[in-house]
């Protein structure tokens, strides 16, 4: 995490299950305090908490709806209440609705957008009022492989993942000279309860995209978040590292 004298406050979205889940528990620590938001499934959000405290840390679930501007407002609100200040900021929430471009609901498109990208322009905004008082901050947004090479069926959660590339470059570029650091990190095929669900025949399909020959796991990607929100990575900013096998080069 970012040097500092006081206690580290960590904020991640969609931090009950899967990715979330693990950059809560590799972030938490006994100089960390992780808080996240989640949709709705309670017990996803209290088996966070118990992993990051049986990993000696202390994580704190809000259900918050991530796009919505009152509720994310109200998120922060409370955490800057309890702790005083936002180091990190892992904009990790997202969602899909798959389907053909051509029977694409326009209510699938939004809501993919409104968790994917405005949910993370929400969050970026409130939390970089903060980050600038401190004169420091790092803010990491989960983006995918797909932001850069799209996907047949994904033109929305395609669509919102490259957004969020460029939205980072954005972002660093207007923050940089208050000390506070913007990078994306783009996952491919990641071993989630997502690809868990697939048919071998549709895992085969994948791992064939994949130089290297396997699935990623969570820890693939949780190392590179924990990296970028480091002193370590202090010099980094506007960039996108992929965690993805290599299947984009």
């Amino acid at each position: 995490m970012t040097a500092s004298s006081e206690k580290q406050t960590i904020v991640v979205t969609g931090g009950s299950r899967g990715i979330g889940r693990a950059i809560c528990i590799a972030l938490a620590g006994p100089e960390a305090t992780v808080y996240f938001n989640y949709a709705s499934n309670c017990q996803a959000a209290a088996e966070t908490e118990e992993s990051v405290r049986a990993a000696g840390g202390v994580a704190v679930g809000i259900c918050a709806d991530i796009a919505s501007e009152t509720a994310m407002t109200d998120f922060f609100q409370r955490v800057l209440s309890e702790t005083g200040r936002i180091d990190v900021l892992v904009n990790n929430a997202g969602m899909t609705r798959d389907g053909l471009l051509v029977r694409m609901k326009a209510l699938d498109w939004d809501a993919v957008m409104n968790v994917n990208l405005k949910g993370a322009f929400l969050c970026a905004k409130i939390a970089a009022k903060t980050m600038i008082k401190q004169h420091s901050g790092r803010i990491i947004n989960i983006s995918s492989v797909v932001g850069v090479t799209g996907n047949s069926g994904q033109a929305n959660y395609s669509a919102s993942k490259a957004g969020m590339i460029g939205f980072t470059k954005a972002v660093a570029k207007e923050l940089a000279s208050r000390n506070i650091t913007v990078n994306a990190v783009a996952p491919g095929y990641i071993e989630t309860d997502m690809t868990e669900a697939l048919s071998e025949k549709n895992k085969d399909v994948m791992l064939q995209q994949i130089p290297l020959g396997r699935f990623g796991s969570p820890q693939d990607v949780t190392s590179v978040v924990v990296f970028l929100a480091s002193e370590a990575a202090s010099y980094i900013t506007g960039q996108v590292i992929h965690v993805s096998g290599g299947m984009y080069m």
